[in-house]
């Protein structure tokens, strides 16, 4: 069986930067589970893993544009201090989340100025070369429920919020 639209495809892999440093890895864990030709993980990797077969293993540069996209200077933006809670230890290079439109919103804390937080909306790895070592480990159809949701159900299936 070979990786392709609607086929549910698991892997082991390690992902580093530039600098050789191990950002996210399977390792230890169950392998990466999901849904192929949904966007379920970053196009490059998805294009890199198209046609391959169980035992396959690679390793994959995938650029910011088809990675994590290109920083975007528009979500850099400061928030004054006020929109913080008082007790909140803001720190430059911490997460903080605030509830969107879309559920919940993640920032990383750039610079603290007096007035409040520099926070950057991009995801931490935009704008950053992706290193994938990857191996297939196995290769299924998806049921006719993963299709219609758009991604993998686990063994114990789930439940939408």
């Amino acid at each position: 069986m070979k990786t392709a639209t609607n086929m549910v495809v698991s892997l082991h892999y390690t992902l580093k930067d530039d600098n050789g440093e191990v950002l996210d890895s399977s390792n230890g864990r169950e392998p990466l589970s999901y849904l192929h030709g949904h966007g379920n993980i970053v196009p490059g990797l998805e294009k890199a893993l198209e046609g391959t077969t169980v035992g396959h293993r690679s390793q994959v540069a995938v650029g910011a544009k088809e990675g994590y996209g290109e920083t975007n200077p528009d979500l850099v933006f400061e928030a004054p201090r006020e929109q913080f809670p008082s007790d909140m230890n803001l720190e430059a290079g911490s997460r903080v989340y605030a509830e969107g439109p879309e559920g919940p919103v993640s920032f990383t804390v750039v610079r603290l100025p007096d007035s409040g937080a520099i926070l950057d909306g991009n995801h931490p790895l935009a704008g950053k070369q992706l290193h994938f070592d990857f191996e297939v480990v196995d290769i299924r159809p998806a049921t006719k429920e993963e299709m219609a949701h758009g991604h993998v159900h686990g063994a114990d299936d789930h439940h939408h919020h």
